[in-house]
């Protein structure tokens, strides 16, 4: 079952939760310790499979919640990890962490195996609204967090989460300013979602909860933007905020085409042109890698348009934009042979800017650009 190809990024899923938070619709599995076990003999199982340990320049370990697992389970864990997927000298290995985990003993653990940067789920300091998205931290806890993880990891990450129902501009000014103080090295802002299958969507369709107005929703968006600039970080990605020196690297992995592996419940790899996705359930993916059966359950193959129209759009995503010849290099298309008539569209309309060597977003396309690229997508 190895994979010949080669890669030079790793995801690796874990998809255990004490609860499933509200707004969530992720791959995990809630209140299954007891599963945690064969998850890492599985997961073991799945790595070997590569047949050659696989040197990688950035790791990403996500969930669910890494730092759910036990001391024990976790060292397991990274152990696995840093046999199949040896670092390269300036790795960033990255793991994602749950405000309440993050203690000192755990925080160790994770630097002794070579993790080095940390994102904190932290989602809101507000007491009222961590309740409401169900979260299990309150704000000392992220305080704590940080001032730990500052002490071991190159790099701390904060999420944010704006738009919940109820929220006000004050409140997020509030969540921002908060979380400027505490002088992260990163910070991403996500407008909360409702997705369907989520008990948020339940809720939402059955009229107990409300969302907020779009134009709420984008003011508290321009508001992080610019408070977020004012404290000296590059707004580099639509989402994604960073002080010099402290991008996710791993994720500019995926903005820019790169390959990467992928093993878990529900992880999706991309190698040579061809995507994997695994099983999401958890105890399916359990027992078929544990009978030596692929957990595999969808597959592609993009055509060469298809996969370049992807690449544009992730690429879009970065500030810096798309640079022509880059893209015609990496992908062997030039833009206007495959979005011409949208992306003319779109400089029209001012959401796009096109200087005849660099497609990017402008102040006005970031506030709408997930409504652009359907278009780019679909070739139109």
């Amino acid at each position: 079952m190895g994979l010949q190809a080669t890669a030079r990024a790793a995801y690796v899923h874990v998809p255990f939760c004490a609860h499933r938070c509200g707004y969530c619709n992720f791959t995990l599995i809630a209140g299954r310790d007891d599963l945690i076990d064969a998850y890492l003999e599985a997961v073991g199982r799945e790595m070997s499979w590569l047949d050659t340990p696989r040197e990688v320049d950035t790791i990403f370990l996500g969930g669910g919640t890494p730092t759910h697992l036990s001391e024990p389970q976790l060292a397991r864990l990274l152990e696995l990890v840093a046999r199949w997927f040896p670092t390269a000298a300036d790795c960033e290995w990255s793991v994602e962490a749950n405000p309440a985990d993050m203690n000192p003993a755990k925080a160790q653990l994770l630097d002794a195996h070579g993790v080095n940067r940390i994102s904190l789920g932290a989602q809101s300091f507000q007491r009222g609204k961590l309740k409401q998205l169900d979260r299990d931290h309150q704000a000392e806890h992220i305080e704590a967090a940080v001032g730990v993880a500052k002490q071991l990891f190159q790099s701390v990450s904060l999420d944010l989460i704006f738009g919940a129902p109820g929220e006000t501009q004050a409140g997020w000014e509030d969540d921002l300013a908060r979380a400027i103080r505490l002088r992260p090295d990163h910070v991403s802002t996500y407008g909360l979602t409702y997705e369907r299958g989520t008990r948020f969507w339940s809720f939402l369709n059955a009229g107990r909860l409300a969302a907020l107005g779009e134009d709420l929703e984008r003011d508290m968006y321009a508001v992080a933007i610019d408070r977020l600039a004012g404290a000296g970080f590059e707004h580099y990605e639509v989402s994604n905020f960073a002080q010099p020196g402290h991008r996710c690297r791993h994720n500019e992995t995926y903005w820019t085409g790169g390959g990467y592996y992928a093993v878990g419940p529900g992880a999706a790899r991309y190698i040579d042109g061809r995507r994997e996705i695994n099983h999401r359930s958890t105890t399916t993916y359990l027992k078929r890698v544990l009978a030596g059966q692929s957990p595999v359950a969808e597959q592609e193959t993009l055509p060469p348009a298809d996969a370049a129209r992807e690449t544009l759009v992730f690429g879009l995503r970065r500030l810096e934009g798309v640079r022509r010849d880059w893209f015609v290099r990496h992908s062997g298309f030039e833009p206007d042979a495959l979005v011409g008539e949208s992306l003319r569209k779109y400089v029209q309309l001012g959401m796009l800017a096109d200087d005849g060597m660099t497609i990017r977003l402008t102040r006005e396309g970031l506030f709408v650009s997930d409504g652009i690229w359907p278009d780019f997508l679909s070739g139109s």
